[in-house]
């Protein structure tokens, strides 16, 4: 006689692993989402080196200040690396006070270099990067309103005109260099400081490298205050890794472009998929997912 019982093999019938995958389900997906951020500091690298075009926004601009950091760089581990390794050593031994040590004097270089160089010379060069991956992935028209385009050039960076609203990638601040300042004392903590250090000041480090892309949305404070948080775990990720890479002696300058080219990639990305909705209107489903959602949901606007 055939049992009355759901037949486990039949379509619909709960999997007997269902309450497993359910428990794993929302830290498997942290760690996507975590991975897929983290990612695109790197893809920024391998898609700059990829357009030549890019390359005159470096050597012409970026170049000289790089061989200066190179300078900043070889005064602080020359003068201060040695005292710092000496003290370290009591408390962490000679592995961890290497370690430790090194992201000391690098960090307090990045202090140097942000303080006297990034915000006054770099920043327009990552506008230019930003602005023109953009256009590369067919986002002209978020990037038109902001600046003459002159469409009749050979490349995307030539295209770039003078801008018609201010430009920034980010906004110069003298908090963030204090904050920067106020952390490296972690690294003086053993095992823990150093991560620490990174994942706190690249937690800011990531959110202000989608400020650009706010801007040209033409959001105020109150909708970036929002978008912020929708994917504050996203950012912490893209600028712990790009921390890192700014944390790399003389190449600092060279990642930076790189690191704004790969938040550029995540912006197209995310456009992508918030262009396919419009027109369809927000439920409360929607509302819903964006806790768990890094992608914006635009609402279709009716003028």
């Amino acid at each position: 006689m055939a049992s009355l019982g759901t037949d486990p093999a039949a379509p619909g019938a709960a999997s007997p692993f269902a309450p497993v995958l359910h428990t794993f389900e929302r830290p498997i997906g942290y760690v996507s989402r975590a991975l897929r951020s983290a990612a695109y500091p790197l893809q920024g690298v391998w898609y700059f080196l990829r357009r030549p075009a890019f390359y005159p926004l470096f050597t012409g601009r970026l170049l000289p200040l790089s061989v200066i950091s190179l300078l900043v760089y070889f005064i602080l581990f020359s003068f201060a690396f040695l005292p710092q390794l000496a003290f370290l050593v009591i408390f962490h031994g000679w592995a961890g006070a290497v370690i430790n040590a090194t992201v000391l004097v690098l960090g307090e270089g990045l202090v140097v270099i942000q303080g006297l160089f990034e915000g006054f010379f770099v920043d327009e060069c990552r506008v230019d990067v930003f602005d023109a991956t953009l256009i590369n992935y067919g986002l002209t028209d978020l990037v038109a309103p902001h600046r003459i385009l002159l469409y009749d050039a050979p490349n995307t960076v030539k295209m770039l005109g003078k801008p018609t609203t201010r430009a920034e990638y980010q906004p110069w601040s003298l908090t963030q260099i204090a904050e920067l300042i106020f952390f490296l004392p972690l690294n003086l903590v053993p095992y823990v400081g150093t991560p620490a250090f990174i994942i706190i000041t690249g937690a800011r480090l990531g959110k202000l490298s989608h400020y650009r892309w706010f801007k040209l949305r033409g959001l105020d404070k109150k909708a970036i205050k929002r978008e912020l948080s929708l994917r504050t775990w996203e950012y912490t990720w893209f600028g712990t890794v790009a921390m890192i890479l700014e944390l790399v002696p003389i190449l600092n300058f060279f990642f930076l472009l790189t690191t704004t080219a790969g938040a550029a990639m995540w912006v197209a990305k995310m456009e992508e998929q918030a262009r396919i909705r419009v027109g369809q209107p927000i439920t409360a489903a929607d509302q819903a997912a964006l806790q768990d959602s890094d992608e914006p949901v635009y609402r279709d606007d009716p003028v």
